[in-house]
Formats: structure tokens, sequence, C-alpha cells
């Protein structure tokens, strides 16, 4: 957290929390959503200005209950999440990076949804792929040691019990891939996509 930011809420501690306004997209992109775009349920506009993107990610924080925000200021921005907390990319070595910056040099599982959209997990990062990423990922879904083919793929889709052994290899591990539901990964990794002011 910017120090900045630490001494505006030292300074103002019982500022008003804001929802609905800022959205994280499934392509890493912040959005800012007015109240037309909220009214409309629109995406929102895609911040550019990369300083403004950068005093973001330094200061995206989660509470204890699995709702996300920025910290602007003294002020709690939470987060409405399209997808995941995390978004991840490739950084065009071979590895990944989600959104903040932050290098995933290692990983603690993966997931694949009923889609085929792929989940990554490291401690509390939760990260979806770019979805213009995942066919850089393909040729790490492995079966038996090597490349899943695009009919295992499909039948593991399927029925994920009927095809052994299917991994993704990332930093020389296997990690053994597992299947979610798009719709149940908020509840099973326990993040709020719509975060809501609490009934007190």
């Amino acid at each position: 957290m910017d120090e900045i930011v630490k001494q505006a809420m030292a300074k103002w501690p019982n500022v008003p929390h804001c929802y609905g306004w800022l959205v994280l997209d499934a392509r890493g992109n912040w959005r800012m959503r007015d109240e037309r775009a909220q009214a409309l349920k629109l995406a929102g506009d895609k911040i550019t200005n990369s300083a403004l993107v950068g005093f973001i990610n330094r200061n995206y924080l989660h509470d204890d209950q699995g709702r996300w925000y920025f910290q602007n200021g003294p002020q709690r921005v939470y987060v409405n999440l399209e997808a995941t907390p995390y978004i991840a990319r490739t950084d065009g070595t071979g590895n990944f990076i989600v959104h903040t910056g932050e290098a995933l040099s290692v990983l603690d599982s993966a997931w694949l949804t009923e889609n085929g959209q792929l989940l990554l997990q490291r401690g509390d990062i939760v990260a979806l792929m770019d979805d213009r990423d995942m066919a850089q990922c393909l040729p790490r879904l492995c079966v038996a040691g090597e490349p899943a083919s695009e009919e295992q793929l499909l039948e593991w889709l399927e029925q994920p019990d009927r095809v052994a052994g299917l991994t993704f290899d990332y930093a020389g591990t296997h990690l053994p891939v597992r299947p979610i539901r798009r719709d149940a990964a908020a509840n099973q990794f326990g993040f709020v996509t719509t975060p809501q002011p609490d009934a007190a």
C-alpha cells in the first residue's frame, strides 16, 4: 500500500465505502462505471491512464469477507469482479504474471471450467487466464506426459473422471487439473464478485 494512502486513512478514518463504480473485467482491465453505466448494467469505461492503473494495482486488497477493493486514499472502492480477483497473462517468456504485475513463478493448483477456461491458484491469488493467451497454455495441458489432443481435452471437459492424468505443466511441476464450474469459483475460493454494503 502506498504511504500516501496510509496517511490519508489515518487522517480521515471514517470515509464511507464506495460500491459498484469499479470493475475488474475478464481481461484484467479496470473499468469505471458511472451512475448511467450501473443503471444500464454496462461494462463501463476502460481506465487507460497508466499512472492511475498503477495506483489501483498497488493498493488492491481484500477484506475478511472476500470482498476486493481499491484503497483510494481514505476510501475503500469495492470492486465488482467479472471473473476472478486476478487475471493471468503470459509475459512473453513462457511465464505468467497477473494483471497487477506480480509474477506467478510457482502455482499451487490448476482448474478448467466447463468452457475450457483455465484458472490458476497460488496462495490467495486466484486468476483466470486471459482468453487471448489461452492458446499459449494449451501445450501445457498434458496426458501421460504428452500434450493433450483436442479430442482428449473435449472428452475431459465432458467427463473429467474418464480422462486420467490431465496435468498442467509449469515451472517443472505437473499439477493435476481439476474441474470447476465457472459459477462455482467464487464459492470455491472465497471471493465475492459483487460486493455489497454490510447489513448494519
